[in-house]
């Protein structure tokens, strides 16, 4: 059964057919992902099968239609709730993370009052008017319970964790986050709303590469639908079972993860050249035989011929022409070559020490690049990665110790926020800021990085972000370089231009030292992890997936480890004060989810069908006095454990 079908869609964006033919159908508990060009149309689909973006239908659909209407439908379970993250919404002042998080839970805690206000009443309540309220406090019990009221704590908790929001960071106020913190955070809130179908929009974009894996496990045990569009190659690899394939305004579905898909597309192209050969080998013998067949009628002023060369032309003109496949797409051309080479030392810091008022980033570490090595720095967000690239260009100063680039380094340094200086400049105007080079030739090179035509006068504020890094690129990869640093290259790339990229910079002999959390291309690019962590840096020869290897054996043979305790906490809880106090905590512990358990179970009891007024009141008297000693274990427990 499929629980979502998209049927026929046709989308005009203010007069512009943006989309035809878009059609696929997803199972319950499918996880789809959605890959295309820039632009192609991917983040349109997400929009209307959300309903954010409505149709917009001849009157008369779809009985009759017309040029510059939509067509198509999105059909889904009535009571399907389905959630996507559009853009970040705009919350009241003073609103802190931890409180945009339980919006989610705003009927649970409604029902949650609710619950306590009718606790008090009920004290005062007696004969008639009692059983009413313990008949109206058994419903709100059982709704309580169908919600997920008692495991709202645990679900904000675990996908907490799994984020990495801390305490810290729960507390901050959220419309002073950056965007990528404000994506997280909402990200984590459609996670704990838990809908039937979740649309992801790159949802792994400002995440970390522990919070990445966090997700794919979270996303591969969902119960719901997912569809997401992303350029993450590694991740549609681990999370998605089929693939659906935005191009030229169309779709194609092929099932299994991205590598499959990358196989199947292979093959169809390479079946359908086959079959375009073969074709056009009959076809040239046919409009041969016809031309022959006319010469002949000519020569021998013979109708027969005429007719049969007139039957042959029908019925070439009527075939069904095979389209000779695009096996190379309009792309990037880039042609990297270093500049004169540079010492042996490219990048170099020793005792590196570098804090920000109360946090620590670098202490007293080391690092040493050599000339053409391709490194890649990962480590979790604000472990300081972009930190040290700001120290290399100068950008910051360190609080001690020396961070330099190496003799005859020339660097082309690509920012993760791509900024330019003028915004009202054309693509073009942009180009030649600082270059001195011919209109004529500039349009030449500008178009190796897909600035064709007339886009060479789009402004640069109406650039998309994969536009901006290809303008970006484009000036400084024309420039002599030896060295390449690059933050976060791949962000707003699509799959085709990340692919070409990383062609390019294969061929590249310089340096190239780069962040990334775009685990397939690390894979592509790198000879050497870096990973930043605790202050310091730890190397590993080899790219992501040896790095990945050797840290879950390492994590392996740590689990078999006894754990050894500091010979400080051995003296401390070999006193027998400390002792009899550890033990009592542990008690008093053991007694509060005891009594946790028992209210829980009279909750469930008061929630059933069919209980007698002296049933109900015997269950909420013994919920009243549990409660009561449920106070006193807290308390004694905190004591205790303080």
């Amino acid at each position: 059964m499929f629980e979502l079908t998209v049927n026929g869609i046709k989308k005009y964006m203010e007069g512009t057919l943006i989309l035809k033919n878009i059609s696929f159908q997803v199972y319950s508990g499918e996880k789809v992902g959605i890959v295309g060009a820039n632009g192609s149309g991917k983040s349109t689909i997400l929009k209307l099968i959300a309903g954010v973006l409505p149709f917009n239908y001849w009157p008369g659909y779809p009985q009759t239609s017309s040029p510059g209407y939509d067509e198509g439908w999105v059909l889904k379970p009535r009571e399907a709730v389905c959630a996507y993250l559009e853009q970040i919404p705009e919350y009241k002042s003073g609103l802190k993370v931890i409180d945009v998080l339980k919006l989610v839970f705003e009927e649970i805690h409604h029902i949650e009052n609710e619950m306590h206000k009718l606790e008090e009443r009920m004290k005062s309540l007696e004969d008639t008017a009692l059983e009413k309220a313990l008949k109206q406090y058994s419903d709100l019990v059982q709704l309580y319970e169908v919600k997920g009221g008692y495991d709202a704590e645990e679900k904000l908790g675990k996908i907490c964790t799994g984020l990495k929001l801390d305490n810290k960071f729960l507390n901050k106020d959220f419309s002073l986050l950056s965007g990528g913190e404000k994506t997280t955070v909402l990200l984590g809130k459609l996670l704990i709303d838990n809908p039937d179908i979740l649309l992801l929009d790159e949802p792994t974009n400002h995440l970390d590469m522990d919070s990445i894996e966090w997700l794919e496990g979270y996303l591969k045990s969902y119960k719901g639908i997912v569809i997401a569009v992303s350029h993450d190659r590694y991740f549609l690899d681990n999370v998605v079972s089929k693939i659906v394939e935005v191009e030229n305004m169309e779709c194609k579905t092929y099932k299994g993860n991205y590598s499959a898909y990358v196989y199947q597309k292979e093959e169809n192209l390479r079946i359908q050249y086959d079959n375009f050969k073969e074709q056009q080998k009959k076809i040239n013998t046919m409009k041969k035989t016809v031309k022959d067949l006319r010469d002949w009628a000519m020569r021998a002023d013979n109708n027969k011929f005429f007719r049969r060369a007139a039957s042959i032309q029908i019925k070439l003109d009527k075939m069904e022409k095979i389209v000779k496949p695009a096996f190379q797409k309009k792309n990037m051309k880039l042609d990297l070559k270093a500049a004169k080479r540079s010492g042996n030392d490219t990048i170099k810091a020793i005792g590196l020490s570098k804090s920000f008022e109360d946090k620590v980033i670098f202490k007293d570490s080391d690092l040493l690049i050599n000339l053409g090595e391709r490194v890649a720095l990962i480590g979790p967000n604000g472990s300081g990665k972009t930190t040290f690239l700001k120290l290399l260009m100068g950008e910051e100063k360190p609080d001690a110790g020396i961070v330099e680039l190496g003799a005859n380094v020339m660097v082309g340094y690509l920012p993760q926020k791509i900024t330019f200086e003028n915004e009202e400049l054309t693509v073009l105007q942009c180009f030649r800021e600082d270059i001195s080079i011919l209109e004529g030739k500039a349009r030449e090179y500008l178009s190796k990085f897909m600035f064709y035509g007339g886009s060479v006068f789009k402004k640069v504020r109406q650039l998309s972000g994969g536009e901006r890094i290809r303008l970006k690129l484009s000036k400084l990869l024309y420039k002599d370089v030896n060295l390449l640093i690059l933050d976060e290259p791949t962000n707003h790339l699509d799959i085709e231009s990340i692919e070409t990229f990383e062609e390019a910079l294969k061929e590249f002999n310089g340096t190239i030292f780069f962040i990334s959390h775009d685990r397939y291309f690390i894979n592509k690019i790198s000879e050497r992890v870096i990973v930043l962590k605790n202050n310091a840096f730890k190397s590993y020869a080899g790219n992501y997936d040896y790095y990945k290897n050797l840290k879950e054996a390492h994590n392996l043979q740590l689990s078999k480890k006894p754990v050894v305790k500091s010979k400080k906490v051995k003296e401390q809880k070999n006193t027998d004060e400390s002792r009899k106090k550890e033990a009592e905590a542990a008690k008093a512990l053991m007694q509060v989810e005891k009594l946790e358990k028992e209210i829980k179970g009279i909750d469930s009891a008061m929630a059933e069908d069919g209980l007698s007024y002296e049933e109900l009141n015997k269950l909420y008297n013994r919920k009243c006095e549990l409660n009561k000693k449920l106070d006193l274990a807290m308390e004694l427990w905190l004591r205790l454990s303080s």
